[in-house]
């Protein structure tokens, strides 16, 4: 493990909910940082008191196409994929698209830059894991044809490719395969698990939940995600590694535990289970914990309220860190 200083990061996808916090937390450490977004799911609202910080430049530009002369960089993070079902079930071909020819626009970028490479991967490449906890040897379990198939399989070959950049052309590479992150700036209407929940909560409406609610979940607050994106990136070590909190509970219990911080008492709603959702889903975290000294350090409660305090006065400050 090392600690060296990122002087300047290229952030692909750099306007989205991972990637603003990414952002705020790189020029808080003194690096400058060019954020790169083509706003087809990130925000401009998220960066947009950082527009006007020393060091922080935005290119609007999408990453399958050649990006403009942007000067020499030293990490390149690559963010840049719709990553909510209701994205990627909107944008199925530019999902593809970004995991396929956006990884590798940005591969050669690092590579002509000798630049430490970080690919933002995801636990949806385990699919329904026949292994728990989920570590990073097990192979994965997806269907390549199902509805989730162009965000799992998008992925699935970026991870291919870094890792032939890296074999083949010595490319200074690393994945993180990052599960269920939440916090302030999701989306209410994204999908996803916490952010459906909160808002339907803060609404008195009644929680949705697929199937029998007892496919598990674990979650884990934005400020500890962007510190093990850091972390690794800081770091010589390849991957891929996981970046989550362990900490696992159904989706009915995190339904229950999301209402009771907003102060709700609504009752649970079943629906119809999603087609190929995993059925149990929590990080291994051995190696980071090992490889980079890191783990979660925001426990789930306050983590919760700071995000259900954003959703209530969502044009408030949306620090990501909590006391």
């Amino acid at each position: 493990m090392t600690t060296s200083h990122i002087h300047r990061a290229l952030v692909l996808g750099g306007s989205g909910f991972i990637g603003s916090h990414l952002c705020e937390s790189l020029l808080d450490s003194g690096t400058s940082v060019i954020c790169v977004d083509n706003f087809s799911t990130g925000n401009a609202v998220n960066i947009q008191s950082l527009l006007e910080v020393k060091g922080f430049q935005l290119v609007e530009h999408d990453i399958t196409e050649p990006l403009p002369d942007i000067g020499m960089v030293d990490a390149i993070f690559h963010l840049a994929s719709p990553a909510s079902p209701a994205d990627y079930h909107r944008l199925p071909i530019e999902t593809l698209r970004a995991g396929s020819i956006g990884t590798e626009r940005a591969l050669e970028i690092a590579s002509a830059n000798n630049a430490r490479f970080v690919l933002a991967s995801t636990s949806e490449v385990y699919g329904d894991p026949q292994v728990h906890p989920q570590h990073e040897t097990y192979f994965g379990n997806v269907n390549p044809v199902g509805p989730r198939s162009v965000y799992d399989e998008a992925k699935r070959y970026a991870e291919a490719l870094t890792s032939a950049y890296r074999r083949s052309r010595s490319v200074n590479t690393a994945i993180a395969r990052i599960f269920n992150t939440y916090g302030p700036r999701m989306r209410a209407e994204d999908g996803r698990m916490i952010p459906t929940f909160i808002a339907q909560s803060l609404a008195g409406d009644k929680l949705t939940v697929t199937g029998t609610g007892q496919q598990t979940r674990s979650i884990c607050f934005v400020s500890d995600t962007v510190a093990g994106l850091i972390a690794l990136a800081r770091s010589n070590e390849p991957g891929p590694i996981n970046i989550g909190n362990p900490v696992e509970a159904s989706v009915a219990e995190w339904a229950v535990r999301v209402a009771a911080i907003a102060g709700s008492t609504a009752e649970l709603d079943f629906i119809d289970a999603v087609e190929d959702d995993p059925r149990r889903r929590c990080p291994d975290i051995s190696r980071a914990r090992l490889r980079l000294g890191w783990e979660p350090l925001i426990g789930i409660d306050a983590g919760l309220r700071r995000t259900v305090d954003w959703f209530t006065h969502p044009t408030s400050p949306a620090p990501t860190s909590v006391g």
